[in-house]
């Protein structure tokens, strides 16, 4: 008898992780293994994390790394791992240490190296920077700081039903190391982008993705480019941040499940 796959999905800031439970079905209905835990401090619903915001604060990358190692060091085998925005950093930094058979890395945040910031991203990651105490602190959006940098793409309805649905506040501390990843040789955002011998990489971007522009998944995927291991990058034009929970995410996870599927045992069903 064959043991599934067991793969790792991975939220960003300000999602839940239950708001993977949509791919999670999917993924076990096609015969992976898939689980989606937490951050570190992560409640167990949304409406937990938002009566106890404090218990993400103070958690950085190298906090959700090893997190996530220790999770995976329990699996029987490696584990695809999938994660969005900040999750899909963490995911690269996972592969990079040899610690899954593969990654996907859907508009994951600035790795170091990646040097194009677009005035959206500013905009989009100024709830955070506002307040230099912020890096310590818990940050929750506003409806309307969500819709710009999430549901910019969608209708104004779906975008605020979203939000009500799957946002929790999120620790600051996370972005203040990807933004002074430039000046730090040892930033927790560094990435060994090198690694010929980690398994495959699919880089995916939206077009229309305020907080991670496609610009700056080109720039990532150009970081590789030392690296002889598989590292491939899929655009979804019309969309924005919101492309893992919105109305439009089958496409996406079918997209996920056909390369897969390409890149041999290691991460077939």
């Amino acid at each position: 008898m064959t043991v599934p796959l067991p793969m790792v999905f991975i939220h960003g800031l300000w999602l839940h992780s239950t708001s993977w439970q949509p791919w999670t079905d999917l993924f076990r209905e096609e015969g992976y293994d898939p689980s989606a835990p937490g951050w570190p401090g992560d409640p167990d619903t949304v409406q937990e994390a938002r009566q106890n915001p404090e218990s993400v604060a103070g958690y950085g990358i190298d906090d959700v790394v090893e997190h996530y190692a220790a999770l995976i060091a329990a699996l029987p085998v490696r584990p695809v791992v999938i994660g969005h925005s900040f999750g899909g950093m963490i995911a690269q930094k996972l592969l990079g240490q040899d610690r899954a058979a593969a990654a996907v890395a859907i508009d994951a945040a600035q790795i170091k190296g990646v040097l194009p910031l677009p005035l959206s991203v500013l905009k989009a990651t100024f709830p955070v920077f506002r307040n230099p105490a912020n890096k310590h602190r818990p940050v929750s959006l506003t409806a309307q700081q969500f819709r710009f940098a999430f549901g910019n793409a969608l209708a104004e309805e779906e975008s605020a039903a979203l939000y009500e649905r799957w946002t929790v506040p999120a620790p600051g501390r996370p972005l203040y190391e990807a933004a002074s990843a430039t000046f730090n040789p040892h930033s927790p955002a560094k990435v060994d982008t090198d690694n010929s011998g980690r398994g495959p990489l699919l880089l995916v971007s939206g077009g229309k993705d305020h907080t991670v522009p496609e610009a700056v998944t080109r720039a990532t995927l150009k970081q590789y480019r030392h690296s002889q291991a598989v590292t491939d990058i899929i655009s979804f034009p019309d969309r924005g941040h919101s492309l893992t929970i919105d109305g439009g995410w089958r496409e996406v996870a079918d997209t996920v499940l056909t390369w897969l599927g390409q890149q041999g045992p290691e991460t077939g069903r």
